[in-house]
């Protein structure tokens, strides 16, 4: 009877999968569809004011009592962000699709900034405050109260709390363990405990130790991350011209191979790229939801938040990609994932190389596992449980999910994990789509403001809102 029941669950989860990621791969025409919406109702914000959103960083540090910075949101948000698939789903990309990939890897960025935007500037319209009197937010909570839809609310809550909070923690962990044991022989049960007591000792600090943890290490590994392929670049400067004219003319088809190649460098780039930078699937919006913006508008998280998918993948994920093309990665077709990656950086710098990758996984899964936290974290007071027992019995499976992915086999997991995230991001586009007239009125409202020269500082009132946000949010300046 068990068995029956676990082959059914398995059958459906596959079902799910095949619809949504493999076969007919539903949700990469969903997020292309909801760029290119979201880019044309906000007049391609991405492009038009792309200067705009590094003006706003010059306030981004302030914070209050109610929320945490702009700039930690958005690092906790590039925590969950920045991960394997910088490093291993690039080099996936360009091992199937060739250099081309890379093209449309920028291409799906653009175009995933302003759902980025969108959806940060939802998460904060519809913000709320905990038990703490902290903001807290995100897609169930203006699918809420933005759409009067509490079972989609729930849906959504339970597919991130299975994804996020337990799926995806495991498996970062695994990632890190697995990283560790293949280089340098430590045993996964030793380092997965290693991981999850450190994991317990920043998580039990709330938000707003997650917030300070990632404010400090993602800038970190992120800067050593660009100056590291800067000094490979300027190493093999004469090789850049060629690269760059690899990947435009295989990003058209303009190589020997033609359509085939067209076709392939099309869809890796696009898949890997969405798989990265995570725009629309409605987990950084909970990181967005938490801030408190400085100006005190919407929008203004949004933009922060925008700048969230451009460093995730046209920066990051670019490094990734030049380290391995200028190694000669775009014909070594016998090669996928994190081992391209590997043999690449062991080419520009010999054995140092093999532990640079390594390292960065680590670091770079380990904010994950931090930051999926923070998001399933958001979402108990969806189902009436934040309060210390909620928030301790939700903390003790997180860890033990932790503890048990480092060393466990996660192939049913992962297609687990894939299909909540699958059904979170049909979910959160969707209500996207249905919330677009609220998203276009606050932006308008923040670009008449800024271009009139006035004080940007949002209340409700100033323009039509879908739905009841929280009156005691909006009311004027924090």
């Amino acid at each position: 009877m068990l068995d029956a029941i676990v082959n059914s669950i398995n059958a459906a989860i596959g079902f799910v999968n095949a619809v949504l990621w493999s076969e007919w791969q539903v949700l990469i025409y969903l997020l292309i569809i909801a760029g290119v919406w979201f880019t044309f109702r906000l007049g391609a914000l991405q492009l038009r004011q792309f200067g705009h959103m590094f003006s706003l960083m010059r306030g981004s540090g302030k914070a209050d009592s109610s929320g945490i910075s702009s700039f930690q949101a958005l690092c906790t948000s590039l925590s969950a962000r920045v991960g394997t698939g910088n490093l291993a789903g690039v080099a996936m990309a360009i091992s199937l699709g060739g250099a081309g990939a890379v093209f449309w890897m920028w291409v799906i960025a653009i175009l995933g900034m302003a759902t980025g935007f969108a959806e940060s500037l939802l998460a904060q319209v519809y913000k709320v405050r905990d038990q703490h009197k902290e903001f807290r937010g995100g897609p169930a909570y203006y699918i809420q109260q933005g759409l009067g839809s509490r079972w989609l609310a729930l849906l959504f809550a339970v597919c991130l709390f299975l994804g996020y909070g337990l799926f995806f923690s495991a498996m970062q962990a695994n990632t890190i363990t697995d990283a560790l044991n293949y280089a340098y022989d430590i045993p996964t049960k030793y380092s997965g405990l290693a991981i999850t007591l450190l994991a317990g000792v920043i998580v039990i600090g709330g938000l707003r130790a997650i917030a300070r943890f990632a404010e400090i290490v993602v800038p970190f590994m992120g800067i050593v991350y660009v100056l590291t392929t800067l000094i490979i670049t300027a190493l093999n400067i004469h090789l850049v011209p060629d690269m760059l004219s690899d990947i435009i003319t295989s990003a058209f088809g303009l190589q020997e191979a033609g359509a085939g190649a067209l076709g392939a460098a099309i869809k890796n780039g696009i898949q890997r790229g969405l798989y990265s930078n995570e725009a629309g699937s409605g987990s950084a919006p909970h990181a967005a939801a938490s801030a408190s913006p400085h100006p005190n508008h919407p929008a203004v998280q949004g933009y922060v938040q925008m700048l969230g998918v451009f460093f995730d993948t046209i920066i990051l994920c670019t490094c990734t990609a030049i380290v391995i093309l200028l190694a000669g990665g775009a014909s070594s077709g016998e090669m996928e994932g994190i081992r391209l990656t590997q043999a690449a950086m062991t080419t520009h710098m010999g054995v140092y190389g093999g532990h640079f990758v390594s390292i960065a996984i680590t670091l770079f899964a380990f904010t994950s596992v931090v930051a999926n936290y923070a998001y399933a974290e958001s979402n108990l007071r969806i189902f009436k449980c934040d309060n210390t027992a909620g928030r301790s019995a939700y903390t003790v499976a997180y860890l033990g999910m932790v503890l048990w992915g480092s060393s466990a086999s996660l192939a049913a997991v992962w297609a687990a994990a894939d299909a909540a995230l699958g059904m979170m991001t049909v979910v959160n586009v969707t209500a996207l789509i249905l919330l677009t007239p609220t998203i276009v009125a606050v932006s308008k409202d923040y670009f008449a403001k800024t271009d009139a020269g006035e004080d940007v500082s949002f209340k409700l009132g100033d323009c039509k809102i879908q739905g009841k946000p929280e009156k005691d949010i909006w009311v004027g300046k924090p």
